[in-house]
């Protein structure tokens, strides 16, 4: 895949913990409940890595994703780890992001099958610009009342532990199999301001970076992904232009462009590896 690649198509995905009226710049023309929006290329082979954008009014259930090595030996491509970007929080949303003490496999599956998981998750109150990286194994759980960007790897692999009494399928003997059910470290944690240049991720599985800069540009595998969060920007391959707008993500390899319009803010992410 050389060249320009384009901008990716965007398909609304259904949620029961999903909001009827999403925020600008998205809209809903039904009534349904839209949780996730996906970024996915419209024909050709799937991308390595997939942006999202989430929008809740309930919880989500409580949930971990397998690392590459388990996902592997089960048969799959791949793990899934993650990142989560907060663009805009209610009064008194919450995170839940890993346990308030380490739990063992025994007692892990019987807090998700009496409920108490749900106080033994470390709910953490959040507003915009509140980032975490969410390695596989973390139990985690996203609140109600939350926007954020998600950057994860591109394997649709969840396994919930607890789903607050909903009608939906869990996955208790493979979550708790991977699950590292501990306190998260702080580190992972940052306080983002939208306006400073900065490197969000720089790890084995992908990076992520904060900038204005269009000629920026990160090292790694696979095309890069282009997320305006504020703004818009032009993308220029050979002199075919198209401009990206906030709420819009786009894909680009080698000889494509950035040209830098109305101030824009932008996320960029590559798979490593």
């Amino acid at each position: 895949m050389t060249g320009f690649v384009g901008k990716l198509a965007k398909r609304q995905v259904e949620k029961p913990w999903g909001r009827a009226v999403l925020p600008a710049p998205f809209r809903n023309p039904g009534s349904e409940k839209i949780g996730e929006i996906w970024f996915e290329v419209e024909a050709g082979p799937a991308l390595p890595l997939m942006v999202k954008y989430l929008f809740t009014s309930e919880k989500l259930s409580i949930q971990v994703h397998p690392s590459d090595a388990e996902a592997q030996a089960m048969g799959l491509a791949s793990g899934k780890e993650e990142c989560w970007l907060v663009l805009d929080a209610e009064p008194g949303a919450c995170l839940g992001i890993g346990t308030l003490r380490p739990l063992g496999a025994d007692e892990l599956r019987e807090a998700a099958l009496s409920g108490e998981i749900e106080a033994l998750m470390d709910w953490k109150p959040v507003q915009r610009g509140d980032f975490y990286y969410i390695p596989a194994g973390t139990v985690h759980a996203i609140g109600a009342g939350v926007s954020l960007i998600e950057v994860q790897q591109n394997a649709e692999i969840t396994y919930r532990l607890y789903d607050y009494g909903r009608p939906r399928q869990l996955h208790l003997d493979d979550g708790v199999s991977v699950s590292r059910a501990r306190p998260y470290p702080d580190t992972l944690h940052r306080k983002i301001d939208f306006a400073v240049d900065q490197i969000l991720v720089d790890g084995p599985l992908f990076s992520l970076l904060l900038t204005g800069d269009p000629d920026a540009r990160l090292d790694g595998t696979g095309p890069l992904m282009v997320i305006p969060v504020e703004g818009s920007v032009t993308l220029d391959n050979a002199g075919t232009t198209m401009t990206l707008r906030s709420g819009e993500c786009a894909a680009i390899e080698h000889g494509a462009q950035m040209v830098n319009s109305s101030g824009a803010r932008l996320l960029l992410a590559r798979a490593n590896g």
